[in-house]
This record gives C-alpha cells, sequence and structure tokens, in this order.
C-alpha cells in the first residue's frame, strides 16, 4: 500500500456570492507514479466534484495546471507526488484573476503583455507570399526557439517579488518576450524603440534580480541570461542617451565652452555601442 496523502486546498469561488475562501482537507491513497494532476482529478471524481482545476495536456505543454504546491509554483502534471511530504498544500497562483478555487486566468495578463511588448515582428518589409522565406543563421534561429519554448504557465510571474508588490510590472515573461524579439534580425526595431517599451521601473530596471523565475521556469528557461543581457542592452542605450548631455551640458558648462571642436567630438563618441 501506498502513502496516505493529505492534502490542503484552497477553497473559493468569487463567481459565488455566500462562498468565503477556506481550506478544505482531502486524503487520498498515494499509487504508483502518481502525480497532482492524477491525484487532483481522483479527487474530483471520487470525493468532491466541485473542486475546480484547470487543465489540457497533462504533458507540460499547455501550462495550464500550473498552481502553487507547497508554497512554490509549479505544473501539476509534472509534480510527482513521491517527490513530496505526506502533506500537500495547494493554493492557485497569484496576480492572476481567481476563476475558483486552484484556477486563474492567466489569458487577460498574457494578452496584455502582448500588447505593452508589441509582440509581433515590426518590419517594412512587405509580405509576398510567392517568394522564399528569409534565411537566418543556425544559431539565430536556435536562440529564438530557446526562447519561444515559454508556454506562458505563469509560473515565473507568480514567483516574482517585485511582481507580487507591483501590478505595473512586467514580469520575466515580458521581458523574455522582448529578448525574443532583439536577436530576431526580421525585426527592424531600434535600440531606442526597445528602451521606451522595457527601459523603465517596471520594465527591466524594475527587476530586483532574485531570479525565482528562473529557479521555478518548468521549461528551464535561460531568464538570467536573458534579463543580463536586457538590463546590459537597456543599460548603454541610457548612458548613450543622457550622460554625454550631462557631461557637456550640466556637469562642466564652462569647460564645455573652452574645449576645442574636435575635442568635444571626442567627448560626444566616447560611449560606443559594444553590440555593434
Amino acid at each position: 500500500m501506498g502513502r496516505k496523502l493529505q492534502f490542503e486546498i484552497f477553497r473559493y469561488n468569487p463567481q459565488d456570492t455566500k462562498s468565503v475562501p477556506f481550506m478544505q482537507t482531502f486524503f487520498l491513497e498515494e499509487t504508483d507514479k502518481m502525480t497532482l494532476f492524477i491525484a487532483l482529478n481522483r479527487l474530483r471524481e471520487e470525493q468532491d466534484p466541485s473542486l475546480i482545476f484547470d487543465f489540457c495536456c497533462r504533458a507540460g505543454i499547455c501550462g495550464a495546471c500550473a498552481m502553487v504546491i507547497n508554497g512554490k509554483p509549479g505544473l501539476a502534471c509534472q509534480t510527482q507526488t513521491k517527490d513530496q511530504p505526506d502533506k500537500i498544500v495547494l493554493h492557485p497562483l497569484p496576480i492572476f484573476k481567481l476563476i475558483g478555487d486552484l484556477s486563474v486566468d492567466t489569458g487577460v495578463w498574457f494578452r496584455e503583455m502582448y500588447q505593452k511588448t508589441e509582440s509581433w515582428i515590426h518590419t517594412n518589409k512587405i509580405f509576398d507570399p510567392t517568394k522564399e522565406e528569409e534565411r537566418m543563421e543556425n544559431l539565430v534561429a536556435e536562440q529564438i526557439y530557446e526562447l519561444e519554448r515559454c508556454i506562458e504557465c505563469g509560473c515565473c510571474v507568480a514567483a516574482c517579488g517585485t511582481a507580487r508588490m507591483r501590478e505595473d510590472f512586467m514580469g520575466a515573461a515580458s521581458l523574455n518576450r522582448i529578448a525574443r524579439f532583439m536577436v530576431d534580425p526580421r525585426d527592424e526595431r531600434t535600440e531606442q524603440q526597445y528602451f521606451d517599451i522595457v527601459g523603465n521601473d517596471y520594465g527591466i530596471f524594475g527587476c530586483m534580480g532574485l531570479l525565482a523565475c528562473e529557479d521555478i521556469c518548468p521549461k528551464k528557461l535561460p531568464l538570467q541570461n536573458q534579463l543580463g543581457y536586457l538590463r546590459r542592452k537597456m543599460g548603454i542605450t541610457a548612458i548613450k542617451q543622457y550622460i554625454p548631455s550631462i557631461v557637456t551640458k550640466t556637469l562642466i558648462p564652462g569647460v564645455q565652452k573652452m574645449l576645442p571642436d574636435s575635442v568635444r567630438k571626442r567627448l560626444e563618441n566616447v560611449f560606443p555601442d559594444p553590440f555593434c
């Protein structure tokens, strides 16, 4: 016989005016290779048909079954009960709109994210269906593919300390999306245009660098690398935009007048872009 598992599950239906939040206890005997997805389905089929949670693919691809598992966001279909203690506590993902019990609406958040990041290829080229697709280097294609593996489960957003404190913070999923288009040679946006989107406190400079997003990402995306890449790129863009004017016009306005033209021109070019 397997272990007797105790489940403490958050229950609340915001559609029911009489419903109030509470934790409900369930008990279930563990079976071989049981996942939380299997356990939740058994609880709903055998004990309480009103239990609300989401699922679709059962393969860690759709991201629908994301929830907080013993205080840590994760996918129910990818979490085996044998790796959990006898008592398993389940909550819905924070930040997102609650539908009921363990189910949240991530779609609204991600739709707004796509609008904020302008998540599409920006180009002036007119599409010609009769022409061959644009070719790119295999290394670039692999970089884009790596960032496209995000399944939009919302775990990284739910684990983010900044997102928990600030509703306007874009989160790792948004910043990863921007990085994906920055490495795509088909996108014709300038660094300044990217800076206008994420070069601020609710973008890359709002990230505290705790990296809980990378720790809990079910697809193991290299979020630390992408956040560092964006911070460098946007930092250099900010320096190029602001520092020359500060040095030449604010800090030493008297000295500026005394400098020869050749020196002033060199001063304006002391911050070349190392990524060019």
